[in-house]
């Protein structure tokens, strides 16, 4: 936090998250590496504020737009808002 990051967030499985704007990656990034803290993964993604359960029908019609989202050949990420359960 003291390198300008919003919120850091601890997970379940001792991970943490840093949440930051995404000029603030490198800075964040490398402070955490001088406090000794390295990292498995760093990446910059987007995060929704708020996300959309959605269940069976529904969340199987975004799955398969996502998966042709995602098999397209000049798509690098896609991101979505929708929280699909188990359906």
């Amino acid at each position: 936090l003291d390198s300008g990051a919003d919120d850091v967030i601890r997970g379940d499985d001792d991970s943490i998250e840093v949440v930051c704007e995404p000029g603030l990656f490198e800075p964040i990034r490398q402070a955490l590496d001088a406090a000794g803290l390295r990292s498995d993964i760093a990446a910059i993604v987007m995060k929704p504020d708020n996300e959309i359960a959605l269940q069976a029908e529904d969340a199987e019609k975004m799955q398969k737009l996502l998966d042709a989202l995602e098999g397209l050949d000049d798509v690098q990420e896609v991101y979505t808002n929708a929280s699909m359960g188990d359906s």
